[in-house]
């Protein structure tokens, strides 16, 4: 395998994972994108620059996470190694639950896959389940490299994932707190076994959903129901369970976003200002909080060739 190409741009969208029932498996991507314009150079220079989200906290050179999916992708189809000079511009928030390490991971792969000769080596599939590697689970990679909402899994041969259309009246939410939270943190609190009932009743919000997702958005109320994680995190990030409690006594579809403490609200854009309404007078007099509706980001990351 040679490369192809020696400038190219690739744009990832953050995500949210989990969506209530969904644990470790359902993810949506959301329309808030990092961008990065790679070059690769003649030389054994690495250079990375950030602006936005991460500036002066993560690594600027082949310690960067970004830089090290990249050379992981090259590594993989037998392409050479290259120097390179990469510009970081991020939107995605770190240590929210909004995907940014995978949103890092998956972009690196996608310039990979943009510089070599044969895209094709580095397709979706293959691309999952190196993502799947770095992060340990597929259920953010997922949407960041298909777009919409997925459903992810594995199996012996790696993960695998398959994409569900959402419907057009589906409409996200997203209220991010200042403060941010370790995934390692949110996941150490949570319990070794859950009883069967638990499980159970995960199991059919999780089938739920899919169907409030894609066909009856109506449903999302009661899709969006979950006993094996949420409340198990109260301990760590109690303002944004709080959040979601209050949130989901006003009848609206609201969730930790991922590991947290985003906390996620689906909405229905034939609802008006009532999901706007409902979180202002929540948020009110709150200013650690910002609240904005992204959209979903249907296509994924995508790069192109300059």
């Amino acid at each position: 395998m040679r490369l192809g190409h020696d400038h190219v741009r690739v744009t990832v969208p953050a995500t949210s994972a989990n969506l209530g029932p969904g644990f470790d498996a359902m993810g949506l991507a959301l329309g808030r994108h990092d961008v990065l314009d790679v070059r690769a150079i003649g030389t054994d220079t690495t250079e990375v620059s950030v602006l936005g989200e991460g500036a002066g906290e993560v690594p600027l050179g082949e310690d960067h996470l970004v830089v090290r999916a990249l050379r992981a992708a090259l590594d993989l189809v037998g392409a050479p190694q290259t120097g390179l000079l990469m510009t970081c511009t991020n939107e995605i928030p770190h240590g929210r639950g909004m995907g940014s390490s995978a949103a890092a991971v998956v972009a690196g792969i996608a310039a990979a896959r943009a510089l070599i000769s044969d895209p094709e080596a580095l397709d979706d599939r293959v691309a999952l389940r190196l993502a799947t590697q770095f992060e340990g689970h597929p259920d953010n990679a997922a949407p960041a490299i298909l777009g919409g909402a997925t459903i992810a899994w594995q199996e012996a041969g790696g993960a695998r994932a398959t994409r569900l259309e959402v419907h057009a009246d589906v409409e996200p939410w997203v209220l991010v707190p200042t403060e941010r939270l370790a995934t390692k943190r949110a996941r150490g609190v949570l319990p070794t076994h859950v009883p069967h009932a638990d499980a159970a009743f995960n199991a059919g919000r999780a089938a739920l959903l899919v169907e409030a997702l894609t066909r009856r958005p109506e449903l999302l109320l009661e899709a969006t129901e979950d006993k094996l994680h949420q409340d198990y995190r109260g301990d760590v990030m109690r303002g944004s369970v709080d959040l979601v409690h209050a949130l989901r006594e006003r009848r609206l579809a609201a969730v930790v976003s991922g590991a947290g403490p985003t906390v996620l609200v689906l909405g229905r854009a034939s609802e008006g200002d009532l999901v706007a309404d409902t979180v202002a007078e929540l948020l009110d007099g709150a200013p650690a909080w910002h609240a904005s509706c992204p959209g979903i980001d249907a296509v994924g990351a995508h790069a192109e060739r300059l």
